[in-house]
């Protein structure tokens, strides 16, 4: 290779890599007291036992289209988790995670109107867990989150009924960004 040639293609070869279309989060949950801010928070030890884990794929190949699969392991075994991407960070307290994300905001929250608390304008998965408390789940919508505005992904209490109201957060991921 000529010096020319090759000083020209220097630059490039100094190029950061583009990012991947696949990115894998995994995390133990822990207590939001944790000396080290945990990047995964359990508000409820019975249904999200301290040292569960959550493995998080995030699929951005297609463009255009997002898919999420959490596969998850010693949760409360044979329960059903919603799960949901959220807007705020995870913190102590189990509403710092924000309103659900969606891909059109409703202008009025919290958010019940059907017109945009929906499948289409949500990412929303069902985690059921097996006897053992593993499980995993995927959804795919046709859009890609707002850089920087999908910030956690939130495990609800679901069914059955118990200590935990149905919809009452017992679990938040933090993103990675």
């Amino acid at each position: 290779m000529t010096a020319p040639l090759a000083a020209a293609l220097l630059p490039l070869a100094l190029l950061a890599p583009a990012a991947s279309p696949v990115s894998v989060q995994e995390a133990d949950f822990d207590p939001a007291t944790a000396f080290v801010p945990p990047a995964a928070i359990s508000y409820a030890q019975d249904l999200v036992p301290y040292g569960s884990h959550a493995r998080l794929v995030t699929d951005r190949s297609t463009p255009g289209r997002t898919a999420l699969t959490l596969i998850a392991t010693g949760l409360a075994p044979d329960h059903e988790f919603p799960v949901h991407l959220h807007t705020g960070d995870c913190g102590a307290d189990p509403a710092a995670s924000g309103p659900h994300y969606q891909d059109v905001p409703d202008p009025v929250q919290p958010s019940t109107d059907p017109a945009y608390a929906n499948d289409r304008n949500e990412l929303r998965l069902v985690l059921r867990t097996d006897g053992r408390g593993d499980g995993a789940a995927t959804a795919a919508v046709g859009w890609r989150p707002r850089p920087g505005q999908a910030r956690s992904l939130v495990l609800h209490a679901g069914t059955p009924a118990g200590p935990h109201g149905a919809g009452d957060r017992v679990a938040c991921v933090k993103l990675e960004r």
